[in-house]
Parts: C-alpha cells; sequence; structure tokens
C-alpha cells in the first residue's frame, strides 16, 4: 500500500523523477510505500518532505487507485502477482524548500505547468491523479487510460 500527493500551487502540479525498471527517467507523484503501521496520511506528509522538502498539509482525499497485474518471469517460475493499493491526496505546501531527494528512490523534484504535463514521460498514476482531482469522483475512482503522446 502506498499513498502519494496531487500538489497543485498557481497553475504547477509537482512531481518527482525516478529512473522507470529500465532505466528512463520518468515522472512521478510524490509519495511512495506506506511503513509498518503507518498511516497513509502520515506517509505522505514524510514522503513529499523526504522527495521534495516541502512540508505539506493534506486537504482532501482525492481517491484510491487500485491496480492488478501478472508479470511474467524467465524460465520455468512461476508468474508473479501484484496487487497495489495507492492513496491519492490533495495537499498543500506549508513550509520547507524545494529540494531534491539524496540517496532515495526519485532524484529530482520540479514544478510543472498543467498543461505541459502530457507532454512529460510519465507513470499512470499522474494521469489518474490528475482526473481524480479534476473530477472529484463521489467514488473516489476513475478511469485514466496508459499515456501517450512524444514523451511516453
Amino acid at each position: 500500500m502506498a499513498a502519494y500527493a496531487v500538489c497543485v500551487r498557481d497553475g504547477q502540479l509537482l512531481l518527482a523523477r525516478s529512473p522507470a525498471p529500465d532505466g528512463t527517467p520518468e515522472w512521478v507523484l510524490p509519495g511512495g510505500g506506506m511503513e509498518h503501521g503507518e498511516d497513509p496520511l502520515d506517509t505522505v506528509v514524510r514522503e513529499l518532505d523526504e522527495e521534495t522538502g516541502y512540508r505539506v498539509e493534506v486537504t482532501g482525499l482525492l481517491g484510491i487507485d487500485s491496480s492488478h497485474r501478472t508479470f511474467r518471469r524467465r524460465g520455468l517460475r512461476r508468474p508473479v502477482d501484484r496487487h497495489g493499493v495507492r492513496v491519492v491526496y490533495e495537499v498543500r505546501v506549508v513550509g520547507g524548500e524545494l529540494r531534491n531527494e539524496v540517496n532515495g528512490s526519485t532524484d529530482l523534484a520540479a514544478w510543472h505547468d498543467l498543461d505541459a504535463v502530457p507532454a512529460l514521460t510519465r507513470v499512470r498514476l499522474v494521469d489518474i491523479a490528475l482526473k481524480l482531482w479534476h473530477e472529484r469522483p463521489v467514488d473516489g475512482r476513475v478511469f485514466a487510460p496508459p499515456p501517450t503522446g512524444p514523451g511516453v
């Protein structure tokens, strides 16, 4: 289980950069995995501080994304069955200074114009979270097709 943040300020979205499995840099929402016994709200606050240097306040629960995938493995080994549950919050910056994470899962934190996000190489959760932020569905669920475009 993991918790992520949508942080929009002055028409810009805060994103972090992380290497994809093949090493290609891709933009992700700030956030990440919960520690054992940790509350998802505490996770998103901690992760934002670690990945961006910002102290944030959670202003709303946008929704939950559930993904289920099976990954094939080489040889005769059985496929890996993965189920991910990601809680998506809306946050606002209340302190701190933008900085990059050191020795972590991301290497860069930056603000991006909302209009420029579709051209970025990004993970699907960015699109899902933005759709949650725009639509604010009562059930906290949206469908977002896989990203397309020059940056993908």
